[in-house]
């Protein structure tokens, strides 16, 4: 009598921030693989485009890092006219050879089926202590659509600066700490135009903000 083959091996589940490319038409791809998947995960594709005029371009793979989507806030109050941003330490500046200290904005990822606003006001209390008594949606946006899938929610947040001064915050248990910076709206527009903001959503929330910032006014002391 033969022996039972063994039993098939299960696939490991994959990892649940990278799934399969969607279908798209002209797209054909040849090999989709997870290749590193802990906190985030990077996946490795090949595949084929339709070019322009519809003949199929060469081979490419890519690697993709799959992170999901995010949100940035700007604080912003309308009484005072001074925005709060925020400093905390960034390795991969130091590595891209800037120093590691960035000014930006509070951020953080959006939580599984989360609303970006719920979120918002959740970043926006960790990393200033702040609560927003109205938000305004800036916009999504892809922040390096060449390599990573992260889409972002900016939002602009309603807050009261009148007595914030020089605060520290952040998760304990992500070894977090982000320093709260108080300045008034034309010296942080300043900041940007002198390139002293070197992060790209800090640099596009204030710019938006330059261009509504007489609207906000206007709706948010009413």
């Amino acid at each position: 009598m033969s022996a039972s083959p063994p039993p098939a091996e299960e696939a490991a589940p994959r990892h649940p921030k990278a799934p399969p490319i969607p279908p798209w038409p002209g797209l054909e791809v040849l090999e989709d693989e997870v290749v590193w998947g802990q906190r985030f995960a990077l996946q490795r594709v090949r595949f084929r485009y339709a070019r322009f005029d519809g003949t199929p371009s060469g081979i490419l793979t890519w690697e993709l890092w799959r992170r999901g989507q995010g949100v940035v806030i700007l604080p912003y109050d309308p009484v005072t006219d001074r925005i709060a941003l925020i400093e905390q330490f960034r390795l991969p500046a130091l590595a891209a050879g800037l120093p590691p200290v960035m000014t930006e904005c509070p951020a953080g990822l959006l939580e599984e089926s989360e609303d970006p606003e719920a979120s918002a006001a959740r970043e926006l209390a960790e990393e200033t202590g702040l609560s927003a008594r109205a938000m305004q949606r800036i916009g999504a946006f892809l922040l390096m659509q060449g390599g990573c899938d992260e889409r972002v929610h900016f939002l602009c947040a309603c807050v009261d600066l009148s007595e914030t001064g020089a605060t520290t915050h952040g998760l304990d248990t992500e070894n977090e700490e982000t320093r709260v910076l108080v300045l008034p709206a034309e010296e942080v527009f300043a900041m940007v135009a002198d390139n002293r903001i070197q992060n790209a959503p800090a640099a596009l929330a204030l710019l938006w903000l330059q261009v509504n910032r007489a609207r906000l006014r206007d709706e948010w002391t009413r």
